[in-house]
């Protein structure tokens, strides 16, 4: 069943027009918020940025969080608390099978692997990619358009693809270390 169907046929041209420019020109904290309220993201102070696709469950996004324009969300993700998303985002946590017998991908995923979990205070950069059955650590940053593959510890700074970590970041301060150098 199709979602006009769902929720009462077509909408007029004047509630499709004023729609789309909800939806992908008012970027401000107000209509953010509302966004996610109508998505049914009901924690506190959680927030959509216009043109995020965020297809998980109603309530694994934790309060005080932001998910930045056009970024992708899908699958078994969990976002913790004072969670910054950056533009651009994609987060997938499952992975469509190959069929040997059709030689070619099926429109299925495997659900049992690639949860994704992103845990408190971190900061995912602009054109971030986080592949399945990754946790990115408590209070990381991953840098601009890296790729993660594998876990991420607390409090580490990620850059590259696939992302390496190049620094820390000191729980008590706040301060960032950078690998190989005293910068």
């Amino acid at each position: 069943m199709s979602v006009q169907q769902r929720f009462g046929g077509e909408i007029s041209d004047e509630d499709f027009r004023k729609f789309t420019l909800y939806t992908t020109q008012s970027n401000n904290h107000a209509d953010d918020t509302t966004r996610a309220q109508i998505l049914g993201f009901q924690n506190k102070d959680v927030r959509l940025a216009p043109g995020a696709i965020v297809r998980i469950g109603e309530n694994q996004i934790g309060e005080n969080s932001y998910i930045g324009l056009y970024s992708y969300i899908n699958g078994d993700v969990t976002i913790g608390k004072n969670i910054f998303i950056g533009p651009h985002v994609t987060i997938v946590a499952s992975n469509h099978m190959f069929d040997p017998t059709t030689d070619s991908f099926s429109g299925r995923s495997d659900l049992a692997a690639g949860k994704v979990v992103i845990e408190d205070g971190v900061w995912l950069t602009a054109g971030v990619v986080i592949t399945p059955s990754v946790t990115i650590g408590r209070g990381s940053l991953v840098c601009a358009n890296s790729v993660v593959t594998q876990n991420v510890p607390a409090y580490a700074i990620m850059a590259g693809s696939p992302a390496k970590q190049i620094g820390s970041i000191d729980a008590s301060t706040g301060q960032y270390s950078w690998a190989g150098s005293a910068r």
